[in-house]
């Protein structure tokens, strides 16, 4: 074996060293790598990794050995649970290390090259802490910092540098905007602002929230329904935050007292996603919300959106009659405007007119005439509606019924030869139409317009890779809504696990459904003025199921969990 006298010590690093001494490398080799290294600019580690002349596994446990360091397995760790904000992410993607944990004084770092002492000053320095070394694979950490976004300042740099740009088309001319404008093009909220936005597209994100306290400032993203605390950044910059955001979603930034609503739009090379911003002014500043529109979710077709066979045909019977009314109902974020633009994607044809008022429209259809509601210049849904049916349209949405005078509109436009949708914040198909009642529309013009009503929520979806077989009681089963014949042992329910790929063993999410078409029996009722519960008992005596049943259809399937669907159809 080549001795390490053979090269010239100043030409080897530490772990170059160590890898000679312990035979893993010739002192011929090592120096070849080390000039390699050199050569372009890159570590050391990286060019023997890349080179293949140790593999990862190997070389950590070789300098753990070595050095007398712990080493650790970062394939069992969970990102999430990570400290975050302890060291500065590109000084992070710089040194190529991972904050573990801290302790007292004492900060745990990961990373491949325990050698590294300009690191630790520098991490010193910047923390005021006493960094320690735990040794990891070069592979994994590579991909860990990838996902807690450590080194994705590079692709942020890239991405603001042309390929990723925000779409402002109105100039900003008032002078204290200008002033702002200038004030806010501060590069670290800038990118702050970049990131939070790319971490919520990747992760499938439906909203961000900025929210400021007292003492602290935090970022949560809705995920699958949840909102996680994702990063809590300073407090200092909660105003230029602020302000940034406004800029680019053209609301007034000398304005901090009343709510704002706005929209901005994001290009990624030929791809462009649209968000919608909201503010509200609080106790200790402005907590801004920005929900993400994907134009991709409505083109998803309707079998993606989870209906059962038999719904899903009775929807697409009644969207197809020429004229009448579909209902869509359910509470705030279970999907009901998806649903629609399905429908709507559906029918929209050269040959069809088809026209929308929605507060706001928040995806853009291609070939639909969409109109937003602006209550400021008097334009409300009834305004728009009545206008519409001078547009002559074939099919009208309307984005909801809130009122007596959108309800008589609507409906009359239904009985006059026009096919329209909408929807209402009920519970569920049966409530949908006493709620109608209540508002002061008439039971004759109920019976006659409405063709069907879908009530619906979104349950998270069981993680495929790690989901496994659970074991409730035969009582709890029971007391969930299943029959003596359903639990005959043909079948196991799952439960979430979780893995590396979901959030706690659920990814994505399903819809549940109740699918009523309104028939002569509930026509009669309606007429009789007939309580909900009638309306629900004359549904389930129709084969009409309703969102518990739908829901346990789907934990029978494994999609989804007994304890999501009892919590999403818990009324």
């Amino acid at each position: 074996m080549d001795t390490l006298a053979e090269v010239p010590q100043s030409t080897l690093s530490g772990v170059a060293r160590v890898l000679v001494h312990a035979g893993r490398l010739n002192a011929k080799t090592a120096e070849e790598l080390v000039k390699s290294a050199k050569e372009k600019k890159a570590s050391f580690i990286s060019s023997v990794i890349g080179a293949g002349a140790v593999a990862p596994a190997d070389l950590a446990h070789t300098l753990s050995t070595a050095l007398a360091l712990p080493l650790l397995d970062l394939a069992a760790v969970d990102v999430q649970k990570l400290p975050k904000n302890v060291v500065d992410n590109k000084l992070a993607a710089q040194y190529q290390v991972v904050v573990l944990g801290k302790r007292g004084n004492r900060l745990f770092i990961g990373g491949a090259d325990p050698t590294d002492q300009e690191a630790v000053e520098r991490i010193k320095f910047a923390t005021q802490l006493s960094p320690e070394w735990v040794i990891v694979e070069h592979d994994k950490l590579a991909k860990l910092l990838e996902a807690t976004g450590a080194s994705a300042n590079e692709a942020i740099e890239s991405l603001s540098s042309g390929d990723f740009e925000f779409d402002v088309t109105d100039d900003v001319t008032a002078p204290q905007e200008q002033e702002a404008a200038t004030d806010v093009e501060d590069a670290p909220v800038v990118r702050f602002l970049q990131k939070m936005l790319i971490d919520a597209i990747n992760a499938r994100a439906s909203d961000l929230h900025f929210e400021p306290y007292e003492y602290h400032y935090r970022v949560r993203f809705r995920i699958d329904g949840e909102l996680r605390e994702i990063t809590q950044p300073p407090i200092a910059i909660k105003d230029k935050l602020a302000s940034r955001i406004k800029v680019i979603s053209r609301l007034d930034i000398a304005e901090k007292r009343v709510p704002q609503d706005g929209r901005m739009k994001l290009k990624f090379g030929n791809k462009a996603i649209d968000f919608r911003v909201s503010t509200l002014p609080t106790l200790f500043g402005e907590k801004i919300v920005i929900r993400i529109l994907d134009p991709s979710s409505a083109k998803l077709g309707i079998d993606a959106l989870g209906y059962e066979k038999i719904e899903k045909d009775r929807l697409l019977k009644a969207i197809h009659r020429p004229y009448g009314m579909v209902l869509v109902t359910g509470p705030t974020g279970s999907g009901k405007t998806v649903s629609l633009y399905t429908c709507l994607n559906i029918l929209n044809q050269p040959g069809v007119n088809i026209a929308t008022v929605e507060d706001p429209a928040e995806i853009n259809l291609p070939g639909i005439n969409q109109v937003n509601v602006n209550d400021k210049a008097g334009l409300n849904f009834a305004v728009a509606l009545k206008s519409f049916l001078r547009q002559d349209p074939d099919i009208i949405m309307v984005g909801e019924i809130r009122d007596l005078e959108t309800a008589d509109i609507a409906i009359k436009a239904a009985q006059t030869g026009h096919m329209v949708m909408s929807t209402l914040h009920t519970n569920d198909a049966p409530t949908t139409l006493t709620r109608l009642l209540n508002m002061g529309v008439a039971p004759f013009n109920i019976a006659s317009a409405v063709l069907l009503i879908t009530a619906q929520r979104l349950a998270r979806k069981l993680c495929e890779n790690c989901k496994a077989p659970a074991d409730y009681p035969r009582d709890a089963m029971l007391k969930a809504g299943y029959a003596e014949t359903d639990l005959d042992g043909s079948w196991k329910p799952y439960r979430a696990v979780g893995c590396s790929s979901c959030s706690n063993g659920y990814k994505g999410r399903v819809g549940i459904y109740q699918v009523m078409p309104i028939t002569e029996e509930i026509q009669r009722l309606i007429l009789a003025e007939g309580t909900a519960i009638d309306l629900a008992a004359q549904a389930q005596r129709e084969g009409v199921r309703d969102l518990r049943q739908s829901g346990l259809i789907k934990v029978r399937a494994g999609v989804t969990t007994l304890d999501e669907v009892i919590s999403v159809t818990n009324e």
